[in-house]
């Protein structure tokens, strides 16, 4: 197949749409099901180079769940605790300890739930029937994958009626080395992004404490690499093998880093008691649940736990929700990695990285306030490592 005609491109007013190679090989993909549109193949063709890029940094199996060309997730195929497999809503999940792709993309779904509402997913390996038995309760427009298994397949083929969408991609497609869009009818050419990043890009440390240790190595990288496929400005959180808040397409450094931060915070917190523990009515939709939490965590508990609401929610009302509880919780968590794809022009960003529990920093470096952002990261005890590499994606 040397082309693929679309349905529309961005927008249903965008025709024709088609893709294609422009010298005439094949495209490297197999449509094994549905009817992939414009967006749906940017975000499958952005979220396989994550995925393929993690597994070579880290050597382990990968997934990422991709929203309007930017992950809402990415995470490698670790074991989830029984917590987290509470909060991601798998621990019903029958043999999911045993499938590393599993819980790679329980994680990457269960991060930020919310934004991963109607995702296309990558998977770095073949989508074996325990992931595809993830993938079919919840909510989303397509996956991409090297393969899948006889069974997966037919589990995959079976959503949205039948016209669930299901990528294969060739694994030793190589893309040329110039790539080329268009803008208002003007042509722009670059080398394609080609950078590697690996572990030598951490070697250039700043801070006053120089202890990085391998699992803060592991989640740079992913932190990293996420942001190398994230529309810029981007900053991103990760922890224990997946990013855990993704900012992204923010004009203002801080926003990003808040953002993030943010997202970080909601899913810390959802790993919480507090909030696992939480009395749901059994009628209660996945998605209705995420809505709710979500709305509890965020400070507007009295929308979903208040005298008048909690009855449409829950079998008991929950008590409210303060600041105070839940910067103590928050206060309680280390440990976590941060990269941004340029430089941090302020400390204010380390100030608030500081609050999600950062220990852990990576960027390139470069900023005439490079002294004060380290200044403030020997103040946290954080170790921080200077890249010299920007990860703009746009």
């Amino acid at each position: 197949m040397k082309e693929l005609e679309l349905k529309y491109g961005c927008n249903p007013n965008q025709k024709p749409a088609k893709i294609y190679m422009e010298n005439g090989a094949e495209l490297p993909i197999e449509i094994m099901n549905g009817r992939p549109g414009y967006i749906n193949f940017l975000d499958a063709f952005n979220g396989w180079q994550l995925v393929k890029e993690i597994k070579e940094a880290t050597g382990c199996v990968a997934a990422t769940s991709f929203k309007h060309v930017s992950p809402t997730s990415a995470a490698i195929g670790q074991k989830l605790d029984d917590k987290l497999k509470r909060a991601c809503f798998v621990d019903d999940i029958e043999g999911l300890d045993e499938s590393p792709l599993a819980c790679a993309y329980a994680r990457a779904r269960g991060t930020d739930r919310m934004s991963s509402f109607g995702d296309f997913i990558a998977l770095s390996d073949v989508c074996d029937a325990t992931t595809a038995r993830i993938i079919k309760r919840e909510v989303s427009d397509g996956i991409i994958a090297p393969g899948y298994t006889d069974e997966a397949l037919e589990i995959l083929k079976a959503k949205r009626k039948g016209g669930y969408n299901i990528i294969r991609i060739d694994e030793n497609y190589v893309p040329e080395v110039q790539e080329k869009k268009q803008v208002y009818g003007i042509t722009f050419e670059q080398g394609r992004n080609n950078f590697k990043i690996d572990a030598s890009l951490l070697t250039n440390i700043v801070t006053r404490n120089q202890e990085l240790p391998d699992s803060a190595i592991r989640d740079l990288l992913i932190s990293l690499i996420t942001l190398k496929y994230t529309q810029s400005n981007s900053v991103c959180y990760a922890y224990e093998g997946q990013a855990i808040g993704v900012g992204a397409g923010q004009q203002s450094r801080v926003h990003c880093t808040r953002l993030a931060g943010n997202k970080a915070d909601n899913f810390l917190l959802r790993r919480w008691d507090r909030i696992l523990d939480l009395p749901f009515l059994s009628s209660l939709g996945r998605p209705d649940r995420d809505n709710v939490i979500d709305q509890y965590i965020t400070g507007e508990g009295e929308d979903v736990a208040g005298d008048s609401s909690w009855q449409q929610y829950f079998t008991k009302q929950p008590a409210p929700l303060t600041a105070a509880e839940k910067r103590a919780y928050l206060d309680t968590i280390s440990g976590v990695a941060l990269g941004s794809d340029a430089f941090f022009p302020f400390s204010d960003n380390i100030e608030r990285a500081k609050k999600s529990g950062v220990s852990y920093v990576a960027e390139p470096g470069g900023s005439v306030r490079d002294d004060a952002v380290i200044s403030k990261c020997d103040e946290f005890d954080m170790v921080m490592a200077f890249t010299g590499m920007r990860l703009f994606h746009h």
